[in-house]
């Protein structure tokens, strides 16, 4: 009976969160077709593994874990990959590519970046994201005002 009730509740998650989810997988990948495949993977492995989420009250940042490292698996699985300029599909790209703050991201570290990205364009308290990548919240604090400054530099220079 517990698993099915931590299944509802991590279906329910999934449904009223999708956006927020395909916001976090996008930001990794700036792409729609790759950021919804992200999302949809994240939602079977999460319904797939539900029982292993031991309290209700950590669901919701349990299936933020998901999305996040199946992101990094994609990027991981796809880097590997050459793309041929033949294989370049640019009408479906999104046009957001080109400021400033998604390339000083992308030279921050995965757990860096993904700090800066559930704090601030997903609105995430410290709480969260320390239960989300598994660290300390005072770690996590650290890393943020880190990132944040190596941000200021990138952008300022």
């Amino acid at each position: 009976m517990r698993k099915k009730s931590m299944d509802e509740e991590i279906k329910a998650l999934l449904l009223n969160n999708y956006e927020s989810y395909y916001r976090l997988a996008y930001s990794y990948v700036r792409n729609q077709e790759d950021a919804m495949d992200i999302v949809q993977e994240s939602a079977y492995r999460a319904i797939k593994n539900s029982s292993s989420v031991k309290q209700a009250e950590y669901a919701a940042t349990w299936v933020y874990r998901v999305v996040i490292n199946t992101a990094l698996d994609f990027i991981r699985k796809n880097r590997k990959e050459t793309v041929g300029i033949e294989d370049v599909d640019s009408a479906h790209e999104d046009r957001y590519m080109d400021f400033d703050v998604w390339d000083s991201l992308e030279k921050l570290d995965e757990k860096d970046r993904t700090i800066i990205i559930l704090r601030y364009f997903e609105d995430r308290k410290l709480e969260d994201i320390a239960r989300i990548i598994n660290e300390n919240v005072n770690t996590v604090k650290t890393r943020l005002y880190r990132a944040l400054k190596k941000l200021k530099i990138e952008l300022a220079g």
